[in-house]
């Protein structure tokens, strides 16, 4: 299955760590309905940004998932490939 890695550019005003890792739980929740596995992510405290690794059909799956699990759309997605 392909990889993607999307990009959350801007959080909500406020949000924290914590809220990051919520969110993230919520998308392991909705995941299987769309056929999508988040792998990963990381969070840049400083710059209030957030990167989500997923094997997924396609892009739109991935980006179901976080709609509907949290609303938190990412602002750009991209099809990877992994290296070492």
């Amino acid at each position: 299955m392909p990889l993607f890695m999307d990009v959350h550019e801007t959080l909500p005003e406020g949000a924290t760590l914590q809220d990051v890792i919520q969110a993230h739980e919520a998308d392991v929740n909705v995941q299987g309905k769309y056929g999508v596995k988040y792998i990963k992510y990381w969070y840049s405290e400083e710059s209030g940004k957030v990167f989500c690794l997923a094997d997924a059909p396609n892009a739109d799956a991935a980006e179901k998932v976080h709609r509907e699990a949290h609303g938190l759309a990412a602002d750009r997605i991209f099809e990877v490939v992994e290296g070492s």
